[in-house]
Formats: C-alpha cells, sequence, structure tokens
C-alpha cells in the first residue's frame, strides 16, 4: 500500500524518516511517496487534506482535528527547544503594540506561543523561517520569531533575544513544549494508523542506534548548513517523545490545547486527539 508522507527538509525530520524512506527497517508492506516542504506549507496542505501522513505544527492540528489523528511517534516535544524572539537593538517595549514582527506562519506553534506571550502585539509578517534572520537584519521588520537551526545562528549574525518562548511556555504550564507532531488521516483503517506508527518508531529507533546512517540524507536537505549545527539541531529536537510521546508527552499535547480552549484561540472539540 503507497501513502502520501510530508515532512520538512529539516535535519530533525529527515533524521526521523530516513530508515523508513530508505527501507532499513520493515516497512510492514507500506510505501511512501514522499513531499518535502517548509512546516507552513504542510500545515496550510493539512488544512485541505492533500496528504495521508503529514508532519505539522501542534498549533496547526487545532484546525484539523477532525480529519487527521495524532500518532504517538515522531513528535518533537521537549524543554529549551522553544522558538525565540529576536532583533537587532531597536526594540522598545514600550512601542510593542507598533512593532512589525516576522513570523514563520500564522498556524505554526511558535505563532501561539507570541500570542500567548505577547497578545498586544498584532502586526505579524509570515516569512519562509530560513528568511526571518535577514529580514531583520535588512529592517524589513523590527523583530522577528526563528525557529529550527537558526536558533544556532543568530547570535553570530548580531542579533539579540528578546525572549526564549520555550523558556516562557514552561514558566506558564511546567511541561515540556509540543512544537511538531506526525498526524494520519481518520478515514484509513485503523490496522493501518497502528502499522505506520509502528514503522515510524521503527524508524526513529533504527536512527538513534545507527546515528551516521542518516547523515547522507540529512546533509542532502540541508545545503549550506554546517555539521556542527546539523547534529545539534537533531539532539535538539528528536529525543524520547519521537519514539513514543508517553504520558507526559500526551499530557503536554492536552494542556496545549487546553489552554488554547481558555483563551479562545481554538477549540478542537470531542475529537479524540491521539491513537491509542
Amino acid at each position: 500500500m503507497k501513502l502520501t508522507l510530508g515532512y520538512s527538509p529539516c535535519p530533525n525530520d529527515c533524521f526521523i524518516f530516513d530508515a523508513l524512506l530508505h527501507k532499513k527497517i520493515d516497512t510492514e508492506g507500506l510505501d511512501f511517496e514522499v513531499q518535502h516542504e517548509d512546516v507552513e506549507t504542510l500545515n496550510r496542505m493539512a488544512l485541505k487534506g492533500e496528504l495521508d501522513i503529514t508532519k505539522l505544527s501542534f498549533h496547526a492540528y487545532a484546525y484539523v482535528a477532525k480529519e487527521y489523528i495524532l500518532l504517538r511517534a515522531g513528535s518533537a516535544l521537549g524543554f529549551n527547544c522553544g522558538p525565540l524572539l529576536v532583533e537587532d537593538g531597536r526594540w522598545k517595549m514600550e512601542d510593542v503594540k507598533n512593532l512589525k514582527v516576522a513570523i514563520p506562519g500564522k498556524m505554526t506553534t511558535a505563532n501561539f506561543l507570541l500570542s500567548l506571550a505577547y497578545p498586544q502585539l498584532t502586526n505579524k509578517v509570515e516569512y519562509v523561517f530560513s528568511e526571518i534572520e535577514d529580514a531583520v537584519l535588512n529592517g524589513e521588520v523590527d523583530a522577528g520569531l526563528i525557529i529550527h537551526e537558526n536558533r544556532f545562528t543568530y547570535e553570530q549574525k548580531g542579533l539579540k533575544k528578546v525572549m526564549d518562548l520555550g523558556e516562557f511556555w514552561h514558566s506558564l504550564i511546567h511541561a515540556p513544549i509540543p512544537l511538531g507532531g506526525i498526524v494520519i488521516k481518520r478515514n484509513l483503517d485503523s490496522e493501518i494508523q497502528q502499522k505506520v506508527n509502528r514503522v515510524i518508531r521503527k524508524s526513529v529507533e533504527f536512527a538513534f542506534e545507527n546515528p551516521e546512517s542518516s547523515m547522507p540524507y540529512v546533509r542532502e536537505h540541508a545545503q549550506a548548513m554546517s555539521e556542527e549545527v546539523m547534529k545539534n539541531h537533531i539532539a535538539l529536537y528528536v529525543n524520547d517523545f519521537s519514539i513514543d510521546l508517553g504520558e507526559t508527552g500526551i499530557n503536554a499535547v492536552n494542556l496545549m490545547f487546553g489552554k488554547g480552549k481558555e483563551l479562545d484561540l481554538f477549540d478542537v472539540g470531542n475529537n479524540d486527539l491521539i491513537i491509542s
């Protein structure tokens, strides 16, 4: 059986899916047609139901929970790994209402966290995540919300951290931050859903047991990224929660959606959010 699968070309996703894509593990009769896109493009594709399985932001999941259900394997959760709000020295808190901020997409978890931390900040402009640093440096925006590997490079470019939104979340919720997860269409047979979850888990486990095996695939999509940044990126976003959410991860996801409902930002309704 062939299924469509979307994930980003970022090192963490390539690390997770390398063994699955290249049949280094038993895929239990499943084949995958892969599409690489940045996370906000994947979020929008999920809104249209274009893929059978996809990586998306947990924030975006709130809007597609009727059509998709979250798998227990493949997620990115953790501590001290959240998005960073950065600027080039012109930031003034008294001007926060008038600041123009670059964000990596309206449906990203990063934007959800920014809305929690700075509800009065409404002048937001969407950029591809990799272009945000330059947008700040070029004066196109007053500040930028950076994710992924940019948290390892912003200081080298002369940018300064305003807030670590992962730390903000932890101080608010005292739980790991749910950044991105893997969802599968609800209308697929439950046996297929479970099989996909098992295969992704095996792919992550293989990657941990054979960390160098995935590196050619990671490098292929990392473009000009240094080896150190690639490995730091993987270490930050791939962990035990990527193998299985477990009770702690499931609780963190539920807390996030509870907070969104409490603040009238979104409501996932009565849908079961995670496969059993």
